[in-house]
């Protein structure tokens, strides 16, 4: 009988959602087509349009892994879109992610280029084209601006000095000095890299005064212990 019951309770109980789920694998696809389809502008407008969707609306992705997704998009070779479409769809969904999430990504400018490119030459002479495409340049600006701003203000938000002095650096060597992205970006690598080799030579000698930490309080407790227990029976003896 309760065998019978707790079948039944496990029946009717609900399973969570596997994060490979067929439902997941169709929201990130047409997400990502609907996205790519009336995005213009380039790779980072797209990105922020990522964030928004699968960070602030859907909360598949935090906002510091979104950070480290856009960089390692930026940092690998070929265009953003696909590599933050990649890093995205890997993030949520793994190897089929980035399958579905690349196809998604690429369909929309492959066919659009493919109508443009055999109505090339009446395009490029329109006036109408023309200024369309002039005042979505301005548009594009204003998006891209937003995407910098939300990004540098995730950086501020952790209140560390040394992300914000890499942040100063950064722009100051690529827009004042002019220093190519590419040494840019190698050089915070290394650093990053030497930052993390950093912390785990410390690591062991923190996690190696923990355990001695945890006797010397175990033995202060089981002292504290006998202590009473000693108070405990003295009092006992002298009201006896």
């Amino acid at each position: 009988m309760n065998e019978s019951k707790n079948k039944s309770t496990d029946t009717s109980a609900p399973t969570a959602a596997s994060p490979h789920s067929g439902a997941r694998l169709r929201k990130l696809f047409f997400e990502t087509l609907y996205l790519s389809a009336f995005t213009f502008g380039g790779g980072y407008v797209i990105v922020s349009l990522l964030k928004k969707k699968f960070v602030d609306d859907l909360h598949w992705i935090s906002e510091d892994e979104m950070l480290d997704l856009v960089a390692i998009a930026q940092s690998a070779p070929g265009p953003i879109a696909v590599n933050g479409a990649i890093v995205v769809g890997y993030k949520i969904c793994g190897f089929p992610g980035i399958l579905l999430s690349v196809l998604g990504a690429v369909i929309p400018p492959f066919v659009m280029l493919s109508v443009i490119s055999l109505f090339y030459s009446a395009f490029r002479s329109n006036f109408m084209i023309h200024h369309m495409l002039s005042g979505m340049r301005c548009g594009v600006s204003a998006v891209i601006m937003s995407v910098t701003w939300d990004m540098a203000s995730g950086v501020l938000a952790d209140k560390k000095w040394s992300s914000l002095v890499i942040m100063l650096a950064a722009f100051v060597a690529n827009y004042i000095l002019g220093i190519s992205t590419i040494w840019i970006i190698l050089a915070v690598i290394a650093l990053g890299v030497a930052v993390t080799l950093r912390r785990m030579k410390h690591a062991p000698a923190a996690e190696s005064n923990t355990p001695a930490t945890a006797v010397s309080d175990t033995h202060n407790a089981a002292v504290s212990e006998a202590s009473d227990a000693q108070r405990h029976t003295t009092s006992e003896e002298v009201q006896s």
